[in-house]
């Protein structure tokens, strides 16, 4: 069986700045609807993201809100971590986030960036 190939997705930005937010989500979705493995990791401002009732509050234009377009990506398969540390550093708690998050450790990043066969950064 051969593996999936794997994009990763690094979300940096957090909710002061909205313009960014959407393109992982959209990018990762459309990845998992090619058969790709789509991973998006939260770090630093970009653990605001998923913290609970933030993306709700996010609507750029015409689009649908950000919580819709992680909803889509969530549904099609992508995985979303936070990463402890940067979770530490904004006073969140692993409970603030909306519940398809994992937290994790600095250590997954540079796994998952070892195992990558891209990686994107916003």
């Amino acid at each position: 069986m051969v593996d999936k190939n794997r994009i990763l997705y690094v979300q940096t930005s957090g909710v002061d700045t909205p313009e960014r937010l959407y393109s992982p989500f959209v990018l990762a979705t459309v990845a998992a609807s090619m058969n790709l493995d789509a991973t998006i990791y939260f770090l630093g401002k970009g653990v605001t993201v998923v913290k609970r009732g933030e993306a709700e509050k996010i609507q750029m234009g015409s689009f649908p809100t950000l919580s819709e377009v992680m909803q889509r990506a969530v549904d099609v398969g992508v995985t979303l971590l936070a990463c402890d540390q940067s979770s530490q550093l904004m006073d969140l708690d692993r409970g603030d986030y909306v519940d398809e998050v994992v937290v994790v450790g600095a250590a997954t990043l540079n796994d998952l960036s070892l195992d990558a066969d891209a990686i994107l950064s916003f």
